[in-house]
This record gives structure tokens, sequence and C-alpha cells, in this order.
């Protein structure tokens, strides 16, 4: 099997995760199994290898994988595809159901609605996020995906157990200018934040009851737990630094993974041993098959 991502000619699906691959996907092809495996996939694999394919540990700085089995890293952004296939798939059966033997021209002449297809666009986002952390912050931190929160129908989009502490990420794949923008009067400030002009200071709202279910997953600890909000295709004015709003940071991929990596307050073991903690508490949304 070649080692190399290619860009995909024909759609398909990932023989692991099962998530769809279009045209352009980048991927890892089979040739013997003609099988295709997509990129956040290959760098689950890549950081987990098989133990014949294991590489013996000669740094004792770097933080364990506990086996490589013990940590499931889970696939970032899949349980936004579900998602997205299920609504997609909805819209089809009901074409189907209406213009019978016309299903077919209805649904190449339209597309699916907004609605539907933010869900690919998030998952998008996420997966790109999640392999950029991977591949940045190797053999320094531990970065779960797409954890399901126990008793909720909510998810963690990432969380990075790193050397800095622990960080629970909320990738957003909005487009637009990111501020941070008071509206107060004179005498109080109104701090909200604004990307393409329109008010997303919700967004940094909902990340507290992820911050909650981190804590509760590892309540004896005390090592710090932060929250980030990271637009991974969003524009920035020129000079401009991550921000605060409340106690969650306000962030771009590249500025993410600077603030995760420093500094150093846990040891290797420690990030192992919390990710662990962190990985049998909260499981990945979408399983691996």
């Amino acid at each position: 099997m070649s080692r190399n991502l290619i860009r995909l000619r024909y759609s398909g699906s990932c023989s692991v995760c099962k998530c769809s691959l279009q045209p352009g996907s980048l991927a890892r092809w089979n040739r013997e199994q003609r099988s295709a495996t997509c990129e956040n996939c290959c760098n689950a694999e890549d950081a987990n290898p098989k133990p014949d394919q294991q590489v013996p540990a000669s740094d004792s700085s770097r933080p364990s994988q506990l086996g490589a089995t013990a940590i499931d890293p889970g696939v970032a952004g899949a349980s936004a595809r579900a998602e997205f296939e299920r609504r997609h798939k909805l819209r089809e059966a009901k074409i189907e159901k209406k213009w019978g033997s016309l299903a077919g021209v209805v649904k190449f002449l339209s597309d699916d609605p907004p609605h539907v297809t933010a869900w690919a666009k998030g998952s998008e986002g996420e997966r790109r996020l999640g392999a950029n952390l991977e591949r940045e912050t190797a053999n320094r931190a531990v970065i779960l995906h797409d954890r399901k929160v126990p008793r909720t129908r909510g998810n963690i989009d990432h969380i990075a157990i790193a050397p800095s502490g622990i960080w629970v990420i909320d990738a957003k794949n909005y487009q637009g200018l990111v501020e941070h923008r008071d509206i107060g009067g004179w005498f109080h400030q109104d701090f909200r934040i604004k990307v393409g002009g329109r008010d997303q200071t919700k967004l940094a709202e909902g990340l507290k009851w992820q911050i909650d279910a981190v804590k509760n997953a590892i309540p004896t600890s005390s090592v710090p737990v932060t929250g980030v909000l990271c637009f991974t295709d969003a524009e920035w004015r020129l000079f401009t630094k991550p921000f605060r709003h409340g106690e969650i940071w306000v962030t771009w991929p590249k500025k993410l993974i600077d603030m995760i990596l420093t500094p150093a307050i846990l040891q290797p073991d420690e990030i192992t041993q919390i990710a662990g903690q962190l990985s049998q508490v909260l499981k990945p949304s979408v399983p691996r098959n």
C-alpha cells in the first residue's frame, strides 16, 4: 500500500471510518485491496502504528500512547459528517417519494439546502484542524477528536492534552472577518464576537458546558482546562492577536498550536495518564469499525 496521500479521481468511502470521500479528497490508496483511507485516519494510523510497525521509543520526554490501543483518538469531524449523510439521504428519499421516475433528474438539477451542506462544511473544518493538530503537536501532545459527552446529545470537536494543560477546542469553518467589538454605551462595555459582521458570541457561551464535561471526567485533577473557539477559515486583521472573551480564547489554527505547546506544566507521563482517563469517559462519537 502506498504510504503517500493522493487526490482521489472518483468518489468513494474511507475503509476505516466509512465517511464519504469526494473527488479531489486526500487519501491513501491501497492498490491490492482497491480501497482508500481518508487523510484523518491515515494520520491516526501513523501516530498509532500496528505492533509490527512501531518504532522503539528512545526519547522519554515524549508522551506514550499507552500501547496504541488504550487511547482511541477518534476521527475528526466524523459525527458532523454522519449527520450530513443522514440529512442528505433523507432529502433524497423525499425527492424519490415525490417525483418517482423523475427523481434522478430532480437530484441532478438541485443541491442540498444550506442547513444540510453546513454539516459537511463543518466536518471538513474539523477534519483539517484535527489533521493539523496531530501533525504539528506530534509526540508532544495527545489529541482526542469528536468526543461524545455522556447523557447528552452534544459532542466536543477536539481535546488537546499538552504540556500547557488541557484544551477544549470548538472548530468553526466560518468565513468573514473576526472581530471583538464593544457595542456598549458610554458607561458600560458589551463585547461581542463578530464574524463577517454577524454576532457569533453564543459560540463562546456554548463552550462552557464542554469545559465542565472535561473537568467532570477527571474530577481529582487540578490541571487547567481552557476553552478555545478556533475559526479555521476566517479572516483576521493584520497584526491581530488571539483574544479572550470571558474565559474563552478565540484564535486561528497556527496560533492555537503555539498556545497548546507552551508553557510546560505537564510531564509526558502525566499527559498520557490524563489522555487515557479522558478517552475512557469521553468516548468517540462515531466508533471505529
